[in-house]
């Protein structure tokens, strides 16, 4: 999963590189700053740092 991820942070990279309008631009960050967070969510959950069970 985390090389998927890893792989769509790299393309959404590419895209803000090359994205001139602002309303683009606006948009792959939004989409490149939710991949960052799962990917680090996944390395957390990966390492055990989260605990991915509800708390009921």
């Amino acid at each position: 999963m985390t090389n998927e991820l890893e792989r769509q942070i790299e393309e959404l990279l590419a895209e803000l590189r090359n994205a001139v309008d602002p309303y683009e631009r606006r948009q792959i960050e939004a989409e490149l700053d939710f991949a960052q967070a799962e990917l680090a969510l996944a390395i957390a959950e990966m390492e055990g740092r989260v605990d991915t069970e509800p708390p009921f």
